[in-house]
């Protein structure tokens, strides 16, 4: 079997369910935002509140889990220590200095919930706000649990677990939203609804369901918990010092990806702000197809660049990894594009519309985004991962300064072109960086053409599309033709990609 082949495998197979659960939200997305469920406004708080957790999940994490593959695999680098007994050391030092940052956060969120709420600018959630937070620190706390099942191939229970939290949102989602608040809306009721379902709180059931989703994956994950008795204080500071890099990094990163959802709170006006931050945050959920497919792509990347670095072909492996990585991408943005008033669809309420010209942005941003992954293997594989968290610096800087400098002029647009500059710029900066210490000969000519010649069927074929009537004849030639656009695009990237497989 190939290596590639071998990367594939764990990608589909660690990534589903983490596929399912961002898909999850995607699907989620039509009933979140139907008429008569939550306007934009609502879904605003939905979002802006999403956005600060997003920041929070990096700190609780603290990159531990990449640390941890990294000291488990630590006999194949003289630079860290040799001391401690193997791979069930490092899990609990990892673990144990996870969960007690978690522990730490929540009893702060427990006894300062109000001012916590305040703080973010709604001072009427708290309840959500802590509910919110419950809920952080038990996923902070599976983090390790499912890292070392991905480290020891026991992908069905890392499935399990994932599918577990995802059964109960679906099934409680379909609950509250789709049959009790119709029903209330109605002026239907039952003994059922009126035992569970509470119509003042709203939003706050989405918040809850979350809760209740995370505690189940939790319980499941329980029995990986290491003892105590293997937590080594001795590989405690240099687990620290190797984490802490990725922690800022993580934390830069989150910066550069949720940001723009949680500032635009501040930088809009206050009677409109919730309402711009939920057709924003709607039309974004539209890139999800390339963000899943990053999401995989990484889970499964991370072990296997590790323990494919020292083979005599690696460096042409990774090159020929980001070909593949960029073609699969972008055709899945040629796919979003070309069918746009399709896909719009899957946000049935029209006053969400008017935010979908961010979505090509979006789109292209997040391919940046994962070509800026996949470079990461030079400063992880050369222990340089203060190279990661200076780069997601330097974007967190571009990032606030021109979400300061273009939101009050451009509104949500602003935003979006934010999140294309500080990625773009993220991935020049790491290839131009890694091409000194880790020379991976990335092709970069056929990647700008990949992302090039994308972009310009999709506009050439909109071009097209703008110029004719809407007859059925016409519209469904247009449709025959954006199927062809779709199909050539891929053929030609398979076949030029087919034939460089790496053994």
């Amino acid at each position: 079997m190939s290596t590639l082949r071998k990367l594939a495998g764990q990608t589909a197979i660690y990534g589903l369910s983490s596929i399912v659960a961002r898909f999850l939200n995607f699907l989620l997305t039509p009933l979140y935002t139907s008429k008569g469920v939550f306007p934009p406004e609502e879904f605003g708080v939905i979002t802006s509140l999403y956005a600060w957790a997003a920041f929070i999940a990096v700190v609780l994490s603290f990159g531990m889990e990449t640390t941890f593959f990294r000291f488990a695999n630590r006999h194949s680098s003289p630079s860290l220590p040799e001391k401690g007994p193997g791979d069930e050391a490092s899990y609990a030092t990892a673990f144990f200095s996870v969960a007690g940052l978690s522990l730490f956060f929540v009893l702060i969120c427990a006894i300062f919930p109000n001012a916590i709420a305040s703080g973010i600018r709604y001072p009427d959630q708290s309840k959500m706000v802590l509910m919110l937070a419950v809920a952080l620190g038990l996923d902070a706390m599976t983090a390790l649990p499912l890292a070392r099942l991905r480290k020891e191939g026991r992908p069905w229970r890392f499935v399990a677990a994932n599918v577990s939290s995802i059964v109960v949102t679906v099934v409680l989602s379909l609950f509250y939203f789709a049959y009790a608040m119709p029903k209330v809306k109605a002026g239907e009721s039952n003994a059922l609804i009126e035992a569970v379902y509470d119509p003042a709180f709203g939003v706050g059931y989405v918040f809850l369901i979350n809760l209740i989703a995370s505690g189940v994956k939790f319980l499941m994950l329980v029995p990986q918990w290491p003892s105590f008795k293997q937590f080594d204080r001795s590989l405690l500071k240099p687990m620290l010092v190797f984490a802490a890099p990725l922690a800022i990094a993580g934390l830069a990163g989150m910066v550069n990806e949720t940001a723009d959802r949680a500032v635009l709170k501040y930088l809009l006006p206050a009677d409109t702000a919730d309402e711009q931050i939920g057709i924003y945050g709607a039309c974004y959920k539209l890139a999800i197809l390339i963000t899943l497919f990053i999401q995989a792509f990484r889970m499964g990347a991370e072990p296997f660049f590790f323990s494919h670095a020292k083979e005599p072909n690696s460096k042409e492996m990774f090159a020929r990894i980001m070909n593949v990585f960029v073609a699969v991408c972008m055709s899945a943005f040629l796919c979003v594009m070309l069918f746009l008033d399709v896909f719009k669809w899957f946000i049935p309420n029209p006053a969400y519309w008017e935010g979908l010209r961010v979505v090509p942005i979006l789109m292209i941003a997040n391919v940046f985004l994962g070509i800026y992954y996949n470079q990461s293997v030079w400063y992880k594989l050369t222990d340089r991962t203060y190279a990661g968290s200076t780069i997601s610096i330097v974007g967190a800087v571009i990032t606030l300064a021109l979400l300061f400098g273009l939101i009050p002029a451009m509104g949500y647009m602003g935003a979006a072109w934010t999140t294309f500059i500080c990625y773009a710029s993220m991935a020049v900066i790491s290839y131009v960086w890694g091409q000194r210490h880790f020379a991976v000969p990335y092709n970069i000519t056929r990647v700008l053409l990949y992302m090039a010649g994308a972009v310009a069927l999709w506009w050439g074929v909109s071009l097209l599309d703008s110029a004719r009537n809407d007859t059925p004849l016409l519209d469904a030639l247009s449709y025959a033709l954006k199927g062809l656009v779709l199909g050539a695009f891929m053929l030609l990237a398979w076949k030029l990609e087919r034939p460089l497989s790496l053994r």
